[in-house]
């Protein structure tokens, strides 16, 4: 993938993307997993690795894919990429938003932003499960049904759920456990 290709690639991610990294993350899988640039295992490892570090989702895999390619040049293009359709988009909005915010087809739009968000949003968990609590890829391949549920993570995934649930400790203590997780059993 040459410079101009990764720049292109995440300036339509970062053009397309309304609603954060989550969504960025599904077009992210559709530019750069579909065509084979990466594969699904490394992008969903890049995706935990960024979704650990300080900073927006979005961001951090841009900066990550992007050094993977080419380094920091590679880093510094994707960034670039992803971050200026918004930069544009937020130096008008913040110059005529307050002359056009009470147009009924500027709420309508914001309302349907809001709905196609939400599905952008649920197909990358959905697409994060199928990888790592319902890997169907291994399942596909083996055509043995005890492949389709790693019992081990679903287990974790529930405790999780309901620690985080009974005692809202700060984010980072799970993230702490995933990886400790991670690295004793998987």
């Amino acid at each position: 993938m040459s410079y101009a290709e990764l720049f292109f690639t995440f300036l339509y991610v970062g053009t397309f993307t309304i609603g954060g990294g989550l969504v960025a993350l599904t077009l992210m899988q559709q530019q750069l997993v579909t065509p084979g640039f990466i594969t699904p295992d490394r992008f969903y490892s890049m995706v935990a690795v960024s979704e650990s570090t300080p900073g927006p989702i979005g961001i951090n895999m841009a900066t990550y894919l992007g050094f993977e390619f080419h380094g920091i040049p590679g880093a510094l293009v994707a960034t670039a990429g992803t971050v200026l359709p918004s930069l544009v988009v937020i130096i008008i909005i913040a110059r005529f938003f307050h002359v056009w915010r009470e147009l009924p087809w500027v709420r309508a739009m914001f309302y349907g932003l809001r709905a196609g968000t939400t599905g952008m949003i649920a197909v990358a968990a959905w697409q994060v499960l199928t990888v790592a609590v319902f890997p169907v890829a291994r399942f596909q391949a083996s055509g043995r049904i005890s492949e389709l549920i790693d019992l081990r993570v679903l287990v974790f995934f529930a405790a999780v759920c309901i620690a985080y649930k009974r005692f809202q400790l700060h984010p980072a203590v799970y993230i702490l456990c995933g990886a400790v997780f991670g690295i004793v059993f998987l």
